[in-house]
């Protein structure tokens, strides 16, 4: 697949260093597969339903060699709010400006209303950045097409554990 990741930083709520920067993952030997959730919106209940199914078996993705990022397309405070919610054993980085989002398209739905707010137009998009070769490889992408649309634990722990 030919996406090209960008190389972001964000600020981290979660478990980790704050901020969360994906060079850092990449250069790390122990790491083989960074997973990538894009989430829709702080109100999103499958956005927090899959975080939470997520956390439940993160040590399934540890054990694979992946980590796994939660981007929220909000401010830090209310991206903390999650954290404190749900004490997420993995980074849940804010991107107030949408920045990553949009560098990695993630997609959107009704056109020109659907962009002027989230919880309307934005969807759900979870990719697997493959660090093992000499550049990161998106081997696999799941773009929802629905709020509910997104990929199962398994697929995720699946396209990690093929790393």
């Amino acid at each position: 697949m030919s996406i090209t990741v960008p190389q972001f930083e964000l600020e981290n709520v979660g478990a980790g260093e704050s901020p969360f920067r994906l060079a850092d993952a990449l250069a790390d030997d122990d790491v083989d597969a960074v997973v990538v959730l894009l989430q829709r919106d702080y109100h999103c209940r499958n956005c927090r339903q899959q975080v939470q199914d997520v956390a439940e078996r993160y040590d399934e993705f540890a054990a694979a060699g992946a980590v796994v990022v939660s981007v929220l397309p909000e401010p830090a405070d209310r991206a903390a709010d999650w954290q404190d919610a749900y004490d997420l054993p993995y980074p849940l980085l804010a991107d107030p400006e949408k920045a990553v989002s949009d560098d990695l398209d993630q997609p959107t739905r009704f056109g020109f209303l659907g962009g002027l707010h989230d919880l309307v137009g934005r969807m759900p998009e979870a990719l697997v950045v493959d660090v093992t070769g000499d550049e990161p490889a998106v081997p696999f992408v799941h773009e929802g097409s629905s709020p509910a649309d997104r990929p199962s634990i398994d697929e995720l722990l699946s396209a990690a554990r093929n790393c």
